[in-house]
């Protein structure tokens, strides 16, 4: 038995170093180690060797199968290799340039968000940025949105734990929490208490509500909130500039009307609609496109401003509802999968 092992060791040695694919391989582990292969034969006659030379019989047998099972292991692997091979191709050259090269663009949402800084630029607002990560005080409470109000829900907000520390965002009152800001206003509290007025600045960013995510909302989305304080500021300016922007940025046959809301942080408010039939996939003459009105004059008070002496405006809107408007796409879902045969449209 001891010359039948060795020999059929040699002959799965010889046989597997050979095998090129995988049905091949198969078949070789059948006839060598399957039910009816022969190394299983050979483990069969165990009965019929005497009981004195079993134990050696049984230990030879043992380093046999454990030889052709690590032949087995060897040639399954080069068999792999060569099939992950053969999917890759040939091997190519880092260094040389890529065939399918073209030319690259801003994403959508980034030429809309710059094209209405552009345009308020124009009108002398200035960009101004803050953190993602905000605290309650700069989120809601200088803003005139009180702890019972149900924008501080938690099913509507994204809080971080109690213990969460950001040593590079300070808070104003030491118990309050942080939580991904829900709304760029929060970047005005903090312009507006860095320095006095007249004061005129543009807020784009991304921000973050607890939604389910469809063909209209998001978690997280694109917002551009624009604040103007200075001295005999009226409802009037506010109006002039949103009819400014939009004929800007949508084109002249472009209207915008108010129609009275309720903003903790403005008094009157206002939501914005406008007409533009002109624009693709409008199908309504009137739509709904942001928020706006006066600020409060509670407001002013907590950030050191005397509302006797300023008055101000600021208004709000998502820019993915603009890019959706102005290049007629139907899903907000398009802006966030990557998908480089939306993307090259915009080339």
């Amino acid at each position: 038995m001891q010359d039948t092992l060795n020999a059929l060791a040699a002959k799965a040695l010889t046989e597997l170093a050979t095998i090129e694919s995988r049905p091949d391989f198969e078949a070789a582990k059948a006839r060598l180690v399957g039910p009816n292969g022969e190394l299983t034969a050979q483990m069969k006659q165990m009965g019929k060797v005497p009981k004195e030379e079993r134990p050696a019989m049984g230990k030879l047998i043992n380093q046999t199968k454990v030889r052709i099972q690590e032949l087995l292991d060897a040639a399954l692997a080069r068999i792999e290799a060569a099939e992950l091979q053969a999917q890759l191709g040939p091997a190519i050259d880092p260094t040389l340039p890529s065939p399918d090269i073209g030319p690259g663009t801003h994403h959508p949402l980034t030429l809309v968000r710059e094209e209405m800084c552009r345009i308020l630029h124009k009108v002398g607002f200035s960009v101004a940025d803050g953190p993602e990560v905000e605290t309650e005080y700069y989120c809601f409470d200088a803003l005139n949105t009180p702890t019972d109000h149900p924008a501080r829900d938690a099913q509507d907000t994204f809080y971080f734990p109690k213990t969460t520390n950001f040593k590079n965002v300070a808070k104003k009152n030491h118990d309050e929490r942080y939580l991904l800001r829900t709304h760029t206003s929060s970047v005005q509290i903090r312009t507006m208490l860095k320095g006095e007025p007249p004061i005129r600045i543009v807020s784009p960013g991304r921000v973050y509500r607890r939604d389910t995510s469809d063909a209209t909302h998001s978690a997280n989305f694109q917002q551009l909130e624009c604040l103007y304080v200075d001295k005999n500021v009226t409802v009037r300016d506010l109006k002039a500039l949103l009819d400014y922007v939009f004929e800007a940025l949508l084109g002249k046959d472009t209207m915008t009307r108010f129609r009275p809301h309720y903003f903790g942080y403005t008094e009157p408010s206002f939501e914005v609609d406008l007409s533009a039939a002109h624009l693709p996939k409008v199908k309504k003459e009137w739509i709904e496109i942001g928020g706006c009105g006066m600020v409060d004059p509670t407001v002013f008070s907590d950030v050191g401003y005397d509302p006797e002496v300023w008055s101000g405006y600021a208004f709000g809107m998502g820019i993915e509802r603009l890019a959706m408007l102005l290049y007629g796409i139907d899903d907000i879902r398009y802006f966030y999968q990557n998908d480089l045969r939306f993307l090259k449209q915009f080339a």
